[in-house]
C-alpha cells in the first residue's frame, strides 16, 4: 500500500469490527500513529471510511459534514435493544407480506428533516457519559430526539425472510444520521417493529467505496 503519500485514505471496513479497530490495524501496517477518521461505523456496519492520516487529520473536520450514501437491508417484525441485529429482540411479529406501493409511500415521506430519537446504544453524551456506557449497565436511559436529514430514500428490494420481511433501501443523508432510527421509524409508519439487518456505507461526499482499500 503506497497509502503514506495519500493524506486521506478510503478503507473499506469489514463487518464484524469497531472503527477504531481500523485505525489501530492501519497504525500496526504503515507505522503511522497520528490518524483519525470521519465519520464512525457502527461493529455490523461495513463500507467505506475517510481516514486521515499525518498531517491529514486536519482535514477531518471539513468531511464529517459531508452526505452519506448507505445501502440498507431493514428486517420488519423485530425489534432489537441496539436497532440492530447485535442486540437482545424486545419485540416480534410475523409479517408474511407487504404493500409495495405503501412502503414506498413511506418512504418518500420520510424525505426532509425528521424528528428522531437517537439509540440508546450510541455515542451521543448524557451526563458526559455515552449512552451506550449507560445502556450496558442496564441504567434507564432518557435518549434525545435530533434532527436527521434524509435527502432521498427508495426502495431498491422486498422480499420474505423466515416469516419476516427484508426491504433493502439505498439513503443519502445528512451528517449525523443513524440509519437505526430511520429503520425503526420506517416500521413505525408501516404499524410493525422493524431493525437493522445489514448496513454498507457507499459514499461519503464525492467519494466511493469503489475507490476504497481492504484492510
Amino acid at each position: 500500500m503506497n497509502s503514506q503519500q495519500r493524506n486521506i485514505l478510503l478503507i473499506d471496513k469489514p463487518k464484524g469490527i469497531t472503527s477504531f479497530d481500523v485505525i489501530r490495524a492501519l497504525r500496526k501496517k504503515l507505522g503511522m500513529i497520528k490518524m483519525g477518521h470521519a465519520g464512525t461505523l457502527d461493529p455490523l456496519a461495513t463500507g467505506l471510511m475517510l481516514v486521515g492520516v499525518g498531517e491529514g487529520t486536519k482535514e477531518l473536520g471539513g468531511l464529517l459534514g459531508l452526505p452519506k450514501t448507505y445501502e440498507a437491508e431493514v428486517l420488519l417484525g423485530v425489534k432489537t435493544e441496539t436497532g440492530d441485529l447485535e442486540g437482545a429482540t424486545m419485540e416480534e411479529t410475523a409479517v408474511s407480506e407487504i404493500n409495495e406501493g405503501e412502503v414506498k409511500k413511506v418512504l418518500a415521506g420520510m424525505v426532509g428533516t425528521l424528528l428522531l430519537p437517537v439509540p440508546k446504544y450510541s455515542a451521543v453524551k448524557r451526563g458526559g457519559e455515552p449512552l451506550y456506557k449507560k445502556a450496558r449497565r442496564g441504567e434507564h436511559v432518557e435518549v434525545p430526539i435530533k434532527e436527521m436529514a434524509v435527502y432521498s430514500l427508495k426502495l431498491l428490494t422486498h422480499a420474505p425472510f423466515d416469516n419476516k420481511y427484508v426491504l433493502g433501501i439505498e439513503l443519502e443523508v445528512g451528517s449525523g444520521v443513524y440509519v437505526r432510527s430511520i429503520a425503526e421509524e420506517i416500521g413505525r409508519r408501516l404499524g410493525v417493529p422493524a431493525t437493522i439487518k445489514e448496513l454498507r456505507r457507499t459514499k461519503i461526499g464525492k467519494y466511493c467505496v469503489e475507490d476504497a482499500e481492504k484492510i
